[in-house]
């Protein structure tokens, strides 16, 4: 991978074919290499960056506060990309709304995969399990607050393992854990996102969302894609909550023909 040096450490980037820009920005239980199986299709025809958030992958933990919407306009830069179609998934979808709001003329079109809500009011499933990452990294046992993130965001609440691809819980174990042992340095420096006006998104917007994801997130797709103007809401019936891995085909499939536009 490429790097990015500052002050705060560095971030780590790939880019992969030639032609207009695509970005794509990870979940926050994963790394870049959560896009590779999509990475193919979409380098054929575009000019393709994937970076590592601070704290995830290769890119280093911050050393002081930083914000991640700014990480991602100094990329741009850097590359001398004035203008790009960005690609968020879940936490990387919330970074990529709210990059739209503050740099509406450097993206353009929007594509969300199972982005949160700020301040969403969250079920009593996703509060249990919080509880029980947290009861886990505090008893200082990483393996058990591995297994709650993946029975959460890989398995998810609507199958069994053995409906999962084989091989991609072991794909995601590592990312996983090093978004877990940086999590503390990441929360206490990172400057978060704020619950921005989505009505001022302008660009043309897909939002999409997998039929076996939790409850709450299929209701917060339907929020940004009622919020969002002109905004296309899909939905990936076989896939939980990270799209990407569970359904790569069926995902380049929609988003070939939005990025074209």
């Amino acid at each position: 991978m490429l790097t990015l040096a500052d002050d705060l450490g560095h971030l780590s980037y790939v880019v992969d074919g030639d032609g207009p820009p695509v970005v794509l920005v990870h979940a926050g239980v994963a790394d870049h290499r959560m896009w590779d199986a999509v990475v193919p299709a979409l380098s054929a025809r575009h000019t393709v960056v994937r970076y590592d958030l601070r704290g995830f992958g290769e890119s280093a933990p911050p050393t002081g506060p930083f914000d991640e919407t700014d990480d991602l306009r100094r990329l741009l830069d850097h590359l001398g990309l004035e203008r790009v179609r960005l690609v968020g998934a879940s936490w990387g979808g919330r970074v990529a709304v709210e990059f739209t709001l503050v740099q509406p003329d450097r993206v353009h079109s929007l594509a969300l995969f199972a982005p949160p809500w700020p301040g969403y009011d969250w079920s009593a499933e996703m509060v249990a399990y919080d509880e029980a990452e947290t009861a886990a990294l505090a008893a200082g046992d990483l393996d058990t607050a591995v297994q709650v993130n993946l029975d959460m965001w890989l398995r998810g609440p609507a199958r069994g393992w053995h409906d999962v691809a084989a091989g991609l819980a072991d794909e995601l174990r590592g990312p996983l854990r090093t978004s877990l042992v940086n999590q503390d340095v990441v929360g206490r420096h990172s400057q978060g996102t704020t619950a921005g006006d989505i009505t001022a998104i302008s660009v043309p917007t897909l939002v999409g969302i997998g039929g076996l994801d939790t409850a709450d997130f299929r209701d917060i797709a339907r929020r940004y894609a009622a919020g969002i103007p002109d905004a296309t809401l899909v939905e990936f019936a076989a896939a939980g909550h990270l799209v990407a891995l569970d359904t790569p085909l069926e995902l380049t499939a929609a988003l070939g023909p939005f990025l074209a536009r």
